[in-house]
């Protein structure tokens, strides 16, 4: 197919939409649950006939509308149609809960808000269909700018931003993946764990497959066994997630062999080593690594995960600079809107905060946050690094510490585990690998971390102390 990105104007979601399906042939397969086949053809029809629901409501061209769905064949159906009038849509994870969508709809103030017509929460597993309830809100304005897809940063401390996206940023970051070696194509099945609210799951995921002819797979419900029963029934020969879906699968008891899988990659936050090492210890396939931001969309990529612990070289287009230690990525514009970005993008350049090298053939390497890095005592001690040494351990599956008065360690145990280690056993594990002005002061065990919407593990330390109020062990030196 030619480059979805090249001439498309800032409003150009209409033509996007169109060049999507034009890609390949309507009698292929596009989304699949089950045994229930969405074909391109299929879909096309039904966001035509949607977009004219739509209009009747009096959505149109530069419109606002908040769209809260679950993963399914209606939110994708019904983003299309979206994007097809030309509005502006502010994707809202359907975990968010009502107090939190109000916030950020107090500041954006869309026009129209389109949801679910049931109670999701009630729901259990993946369902293809929902029905659609569309409401006009008092005070909606409509758009001040050309960004046609609002997004709301996941990240684990702070407000979100409000994040824009143009039709001509979205069709290139398409046409990126379409350019990146090892992206599944035509004839694949891709099994597509990864939120469709967040950009991982939404491009490389949903816009990419269309583009490229591939048949996207959703699984019943996101637990071992039916991500495994999904992926064999369907020959799935792609994998997309994040660190939790893998360290879930490596953590299955006698998995089958997945002799079709030529592809998994991560994306959403940067996959611990160890979890790849036991995901290709079990199904005998390295874990690729996706790495970019809600801003700029992908920036880095290497799909067969040969290249760890670099996270790729820059994918096409992409430009890239280390600088003061950090990783830099050239954007034409700020995307943030409402104020919402702070100092984070000046001068052509999007920070993103991420410590990181480059070496000399372009492979950016990502060291973690540059807010990990805390000072005790006079002392710069890396965060990611305590981490690192917790996760070594055999029984340990997961850690996070935060830094506010003192350094604090949460942990997950493996699952599984018969007999987890005591804080005071993971102490004496740290300071035989640590110096000690490196030891955190608290460690707790828990059952398992809190994560955000998209399964990034939370880094609040109000949250992490709320999740240990019963907390098994804990020791505080």
């Amino acid at each position: 197919m030619g480059d979805l990105g090249a001439g498309a104007p800032a409003d150009g979601m209409e033509s996007l939409v169109r060049d999507l399906f034009d890609a390949h042939d309507d009698a292929l397969p596009y989304l699949t649950h089950r045994q229930e086949i969405l074909l391109r053809g299929e879909l096309r029809d039904r966001v035509r006939k949607q977009a004219a629901v739509f209009s009747g409501y009096g959505i149109k061209a530069g419109s606002t509308v908040g769209l809260r769905t679950p993963p399914s064949f209606t939110q994708v159906e019904v983003l299309l149609a979206l994007w097809r009038l030309g509005a502006q849509v502010l994707l809202f994870d359907f975990r968010l809960k009502p107090a939190e969508v109000g916030a950020l709809c107090a500041s954006c103030r869309p026009q129209f808000m389109v949801s679910a017509g049931v109670n999701v929460r009630a729901t259990f597993g993946f369902r293809s269909e929902y029905e659609v309830v569309t409401e006009r809100l008092g005070g909606g304005r409509p758009a001040a700018t050309g960004h046609r897809l609002v997004q709301f940063s996941s990240g684990s401390t702070g407000r979100p931003k409000v994040i824009g996206r143009t039709a001509e940023s979205i069709a290139e970051e398409v046409d990126r993946f379409t350019r990146i070696p090892g992206m599944p194509g035509v004839g694949d099945r891709l099994l597509l764990l990864s939120s469709t609210a967040h950009s991982f799951g939404l491009i490389a995921g949903l816009l990419h497959s269309l583009a490229a002819g591939v048949r996207v797979v959703f699984a019943p419900r996101i637990s071992a066994r039916d991500v495994l029963r999904t992926a064999v029934e369907h020959r799935i020969t792609a994998l997309f997630g994040v660190p939790m879906h893998y360290e879930l699968l490596a953590a299955a008891s006698d998995p089958p062999a997945l002799p079709d899988l030529r592809v998994a990659v991560s994306g959403g936050e940067l996959m611990p080593s160890q979890v790849a090492a036991r995901f290709a210890e079990r199904y005998g396939i390295a874990v690729g690594e996706s790495y970019g931001t809600t801003e700029t969309g992908v920036v880095a990529m290497d799909a067969h995960g040969t290249l760890r612990p670099s996270v790729g070289p820059a994918a096409p287009g992409v430009v890239v600079r280390e600088h003061l230690g950090e990783l830099d990525v050239a954007l034409a514009e700020s995307p943030y809107l409402y104020d919402s970005g702070g100092t984070q993008y000046t001068d052509g350049w999007l920070h993103t905060r991420d410590r990181a090298t480059v070496d000399a053939s372009g492979a950016v390497r990502v060291h973690g946050r540059a807010d990990s890095v805390v000072v005790i005592g006079g002392l710069k001690v890396d965060l990611v690094e305590v981490e690192n040494v917790l996760r070594e351990h055999p029984a340990v599956q997961q850690a996070v510490l935060v830094h506010e008065d003192v350094t604090e360690a949460y942990v997950a145990m493996v699952a599984g585990t018969t007999e987890p280690p005591s804080a005071e056993e993971l102490l004496r594990w740290c300071r035989e690998r640590l110096a000690d002005y490196k030891l955190p002061r608290v460690i707790r065990v828990l059952e398992s971390l809190p994560r955000t919407s998209n399964g990034k593990l939370l880094r609040q330390a109000a949250a992490l102390r709320t999740s240990s109020a019963t907390v098994p062990t804990e020791i505080t030196l």
